[in-house]
């Protein structure tokens, strides 16, 4: 009799936590794939998508649309100089561990109107928000947002492109319709993309899903790059040889008499 009670127990758990109601987005991209060729001067992709209804058929206007472009994660190290004896030199360096080569934070407005810092925080929205591992000394950890060398690191990346926010890079066509723009510069760095698309009503998040792209060298470039990688022996002989030619081709057409 107990274990008949467990299990009605149970099994109206079960029905009372059906699955959760709530809004669904449909994204699609532009291109997945971006070609990086010598003339390469940068991309601009689109972002495009819907919002649907729940299961219901209800939907909780206004909304509020964070896009999240995060490129492959690298290791940097960030140098402060400083003037000693009339020469600029390295003082102290910190170095970042495993964090994004391109990041890019495209929202309908500032996040700090969408969500409160707690929620961005824990959701990482926002380039104040965004972990950004230093390690010092033995440890690893991030650090507080005006941090010196947290804010070098990303003022710099800024600088090139590669880091950026903006408020204005997500518009609503319509209360459910959306587009977005993602700008690929020319330093923008090979390999795989994620891309995080989060929907807000009244400051809490209700829908989330995720789409990715591709960065990737063609052409010569790629030849090049796949030769170094798979014949590095060959591929380091036949530079060293090209060198010696044109040192002596060099010498022979500015050779004097």
């Amino acid at each position: 009799m107990r274990r008949l009670a467990t299990a009605l127990a149970l099994l109206l758990i079960a029905c009372s936590a059906g699955p959760a109601v709530a809004e669904r987005l449909v994204v699609s991209l532009s291109n997945h794939r971006v070609a990086v060729t010598s003339n390469f001067v940068g991309e601009e992709l689109v972002l495009f998508g819907t919002i649907e209804p729940d299961p219901a058929g209800q939907l909780r206007p206004p909304y509020d649309l964070v896009v999240t472009v995060t490129g492959p994660q690298q290791t940097m190290r960030t140098r402060r100089k400083q003037r000693m004896l009339g020469i600029w030199v390295n003082v102290d360096s910190r170095e970042f561990v495993s964090v994004p080569s391109y990041l890019a934070v495209l929202s309908n407005r500032p996040v700090a109107e969408i969500a409160d810092q707690e929620t961005l925080r824990k959701l990482q929205i926002g380039l104040n928000y965004f972990l950004l591992p230093q390690r010092i000394g033995p440890d690893l950890a991030d650090t507080v947002t005006d941090d010196p060398f947290r804010r070098a690191f990303v003022r710099l990346q800024r600088q090139q492109g590669l880091y950026r926010e903006s408020s204005t890079a997500v518009t609503f066509l319509t209360p459910t319709v959306f587009r977005s723009a993602i700008a690929m510069p020319a330093a923008v760095p090979t390999g795989t993309y994620a891309i995080e698309v989060e929907l807000f009503s009244q400051g809490k998040l209700v829908a989330r899903t995720n789409s990715a792209l591709e960065v990737i060298k063609a052409g010569f470039e790629q030849y090049v790059a796949d030769a170094a990688r798979d014949y590095g022996l060959l591929y380091g002989m036949a530079t060293a040889l090209m060198a010696l030619l044109i040192g002596w081709f060099a010498s022979v057409v500015f050779r004097r008499d």
